[in-house]
């Protein structure tokens, strides 16, 4: 069973988040060590942002872009747009899925698994939607998928709502679907879960969906990811 370095941080800006991802990445896609040993995680909650995909644009921001309450971020990830920020979980995996002989259509299935997991471990009945990405209850999103994978590494992730103020989602359409709405952990269970719980449940239920254990490293590896040392 392979290791991965986990990380865990809050109040962190999307940039450095993104610039963490592309060096971790770039440095796994280098290594010559088919152990796997440079994989990564981060569960991070970041600070208030709205981010664009790939396939994305602005016709999906209700109003003028300058009116947003929180910068927008163009990424390379896919999907259309997007929040996050406090009360929200989101998880960065950085994996050589070709040395692990993973196809995307796997991948994806197995964040779908791994979200489904983590909301069933507090009570949750959440389902998927035919030809809608990410974990819906009923007609609401509660999480959203967004990745992109690049010589055979993947980065970008999931995002679950845990407790945010989803009065953040308002000034845009979520994800491009102007036909569904968002919800969160908090507004389906009546009361907030605590952070850290469900990052510890969102950890157990990785380690289940891709055979690995996590093994901590330091939040502030955030700012040095190639080489980072580990500890835990």
């Amino acid at each position: 069973m392979e290791t991965v370095r986990c990380l865990r941080a809050r109040d962190v800006e999307y940039g450095v988040a993104l610039a963490w991802q592309h060096a971790t990445a770039d440095a796994l896609r280098a290594s010559s060590n088919d152990l796997l040993a440079d994989e990564a995680v981060a569960l991070i909650e970041h600070t208030p942002v709205y981010t664009m995909g790939a396939r994305g644009g602005r016709a999906t921001v209700r109003g003028a872009v300058a009116e947003l309450p929180a910068p927008l971020v163009d990424t390379d990830r896919g999907g259309d747009i997007t929040w996050h920020g406090p009360g929200q979980l989101t998880m960065y995996p950085i994996l050589h899925l070709r040395r692990r002989g993973v196809g995307a259509g796997e991948y994806l299935a197995g964040l779908e698994g791994m979200l489904l997991d983590t909301l069933a471990a507090f009570g949750i009945e959440a389902s998927l939607v035919e030809g809608r990405r990410g974990v819906w209850v009923g007609n609401d999103k509660i999480a959203a998928i967004g990745i992109r994978i690049q010589g055979g590494v993947s980065n970008h992730g999931v995002a679950l709502n845990v407790a945010p103020d989803l009065g953040w989602f308002a000034p845009i359409v979520p994800c491009g679907l102007e036909d569904a709405g968002v919800t969160s952990m908090a507004r389906v269970l009546g009361a907030a879960p605590d952070l850290d719980t469900v990052a510890d449940a969102m950890r157990a239920a990785f380690e289940r969906r891709f055979d690995c254990v996590f093994v901590d490293a330091p939040a502030d590896a955030l700012r040095t990811p190639v080489g980072m040392a580990v500890s835990g």
